[in-house]
């Protein structure tokens, strides 16, 4: 199955019309016609079974012919993760866990953040690709980036884990997680979080976590977090 996105269909919706991008795309990239259906999500849960009706490369419409919404996860996880140098490793980390099922993604920045400011229009389009790809019908949500400090000040509730590299007394992530409740992990960036950093966080009552007995990029940790909470909650 394809699966295309359109943020603004409802199941009230009788039918609806596709962007010009989106429009050009299915007509004369994929060369759909009048009477193709087409499978839609809103990203909110909701998939979509169309008909094309008017064949358009600039506004392509469809009518809505079914639709069902997939029952949402019970648990929420959010990484606040340190944007990378390098943008496409950030990028990477973005594609796969959104495949994998996270919820919510946070760019935060850090003492040793070497970058320090981004721009997330590319980083929305990443995420709504691999939706698609990967046949989610809930698209996660990116936030804006946020400056560390502030962002722990502001997150209060759920499992709340910070996951660094110093060689103090940590928890094994597997054994301290708990299924069907909400989850905020911090990754740091690639010179790790401070040692103030670090601080603030337990006073905060983040809980200190390892992620295995490698070091790993900050990509790498984001990813298995990711993947850690879910396979956890689907065992």
């Amino acid at each position: 199955m394809q699966l295309f996105y359109n943020p603004i269909i409802s199941k009230d919706a009788a039918s609806f019309v596709f962007d010009k991008e989106e429009s050009k795309h299915i007509i004369k990239v994929l060369r759909k016609k009048e009477g193709d259906v087409l499978h839609v999500t809103n990203g909110l849960g909701f998939l979509f079974t169309t008909e094309i009706t008017i064949a358009s490369d600039t506004k392509c419409t469809v009518k809505i012919n079914a639709f069902e919404k997939q029952e949402a996860p019970r648990f929420r996880l959010h990484l606040a993760v340190a944007p990378t140098k390098m943008n496409e490793r950030y990028e990477w980390f973005l594609e796969k866990a959104t495949e994998i099922g996270i919820q919510e993604i946070t760019p935060i920045i850090c003492e040793h953040s070497e970058r320090k400011v981004i721009k997330t229009d590319r980083f929305q389009k990443i995420i709504e690709s691999a939706m698609k790809q990967s046949l989610h019908y809930y698209l996660p949500k990116l936030n804006e980036p946020i400056a560390y400090k502030e962002f722990i000040k502001k997150t209060t509730s759920g499992q709340l884990f910070i996951a660094h590299c110093e060689e103090t007394d940590k928890k094994s992530l597997k054994n301290e997680l708990k299924i069907n409740e909400d989850v905020t992990i911090l990754i740091g960036p690639e010179g790790d979080f401070s040692g103030k950093e670090i601080q603030l966080a337990l006073e905060n009552n983040f809980i200190p976590v390892s992620l295995g007995n490698t070091r790993l990029r900050t990509e790498t940790a984001a990813v298995v977090a990711c993947h850690s909470v879910v396979f956890m909650n689907e065992a």
